[in-house]
């Protein structure tokens, strides 16, 4: 059977100049594909017409084209407008929007105390739509919009990602994209999430456990500094896609860490309310990001305490009570450090658990003995300690982000106790 295919078209020319980047096309895309549609491109186009109105008329090729930004109130908001141009209708207003619209747009006149005659013209072409859309309703003033067009259902959203999260259920739930839906068979999804090896260890795993093919579609991506292998599985080839879980187990089982697509930051906090304890980290070259990994975790505070980012020897000296010996004989990028900052966040935040990182991250600040690249974890709690020396690769961007990564994924060593090395 043939799936729907889906096209994603991603407008905002801050994204084509690389001044934000985005986030609204890997949704759509994951979203498409949890669905049962073949994710076929992402288009990422600037705001003039003529990008726009190409863009269109490609994605529009398609049985579902999602389209998201272009919906405010400003000239250089153009996405309906050529929306309507590509599909042939004419725009006209929807009088129960521009209802919809006022009252918000009143509400936020109101509190800038402006006069709401600023807003009547932004009203009014938001509240503009091509002849026979169904209006998804509001996030903000932007109206999400579905629009059949010769065999393609668009589906128009706005920009900021939050808000076409908002908007995206009630898309689903229309009947034009049910029915598109309708058509895609239901297929299996399988995610292996591995940490320690590289990727082409993976890809030499995979391939000698018999590759994709017959009805499984298998990719690999690195992702936040780890390796996961995502197997896509027709309904007709589970049975393949358990051999090839079963061999990849057998072959990378002491690098696996999640089959069920936690992240790390999740499997850290699930651990500790697993045995009722509580976290804390000390940070010095990370400032701060795996606190905000750990946090970004809604409910993530029923576990996790707090942090102190010491990047002064003073601060760790002062808020963690690493002894001055300790930096003066060892440094501030030692072993013996970050021993002593995660047991000084412990004992300063009330914490069970508690995971310490001390680094170089560069460009500067390195020497001979200690380059670029060098990082200490250590991790401490009820059950005993962990500790990691590490040398990194990269820019000051990735031996953050690795650090980081390798920092809960110490936490998560010391509570399975899983000590192999690497993993």
């Amino acid at each position: 059977m043939t799936r729907p295919r889906a096209t994603i078209v991603v407008t905002g020319s801050e994204l084509v100049r690389g001044e934000r980047q985005d986030r609204n096309g890997p949704f759509l895309a994951a979203e498409a594909l949890r669905l049962g549609l073949e994710p076929e491109r992402i288009t990422i186009v600037g705001d003039r017409p003529e990008d726009l109105e190409r863009a269109f008329a490609d994605g529009f090729d398609a049985d579902l084209c999602l389209v998201s930004g272009g919906l405010g109130p400003t000239h250089d908001d153009r996405t309906i407008e050529l929306v309507a141009r590509v599909a042939g209708r004419e725009l006209v207003v929807d009088h129960a929007l521009e209802r919809e619209i006022e009252a918000v747009s009143q509400m936020i006149a109101d509190r800038l105390q402006r006069p709401y005659a600023e807003f009547v013209t932004g009203v009014r072409k938001q509240a503009t739509l091509p002849a026979g859309a169904l209006s998804l309703g509001l996030a903000g003033t932007a109206p999400g919009v579905v629009l059949e067009s010769d065999g393609c259902v668009v589906v128009v959203l706005p920009g900021p990602p939050r808000e076409l999260r908002r908007l995206w259920p009630r898309a689903l739930e229309s009947d034009p994209v049910r029915r598109v839906l309708e058509r895609a068979p239901d297929r299996g999804r399988r995610t292996l999430r591995f940490f320690g090896t590289p990727e082409s260890a993976v890809a030499r795993a995979l391939e000698d456990a018999g590759g994709d093919g017959d009805g499984v579609e298998a990719t690999i991506c690195a992702r936040e500094f780890e390796i996961h292998v995502d197997l896509v599985v027709e309904p007709d080839a589970e049975a393949r896609a358990d051999v090839l879980v079963e061999r990849l187990r057998g072959a990378l089982g002491r690098y696996l860490f999640s089959e069920d697509e936690r992240s790390i930051a999740e499997i850290v906090l699930d651990l500790c309310r697993s045995r009722s304890l509580t976290l804390a980290t000390a940070e010095s070259c990370t400032g701060g990001l795996v606190a905000a990994r750990l946090t970004s975790v809604p409910g993530s505070s029923d576990a996790f305490r707090g942090s102190v980012v010491a990047y002064a020897d003073e601060i760790k000296e002062s808020e963690l009570g690493v002894a001055r010996s300790v930096l003066e004989e060892h440094g501030a990028v030692s072993a013996q450090a970050a021993q002593e900052m995660a047991a000084g966040v412990r004992k300063r935040l009330g914490a069970d658990v508690s995971v310490a990182v001390t680094g170089v991250a560069g460009p500067g600040g390195a020497t001979v003995e200690k380059p670029v690249g060098l990082v200490f974890l250590h991790a401490s709690g009820p059950s005993g300690e962990e500790a990691r020396r590490i040398d990194l690769p990269g820019d000051r961007e990735m031996v953050r982000g690795r650090a980081t990564a390798a920092a809960l994924h110490l936490v998560r060593r010391l509570l399975t106790q899983n000590r192999d090395e690497g993993a």
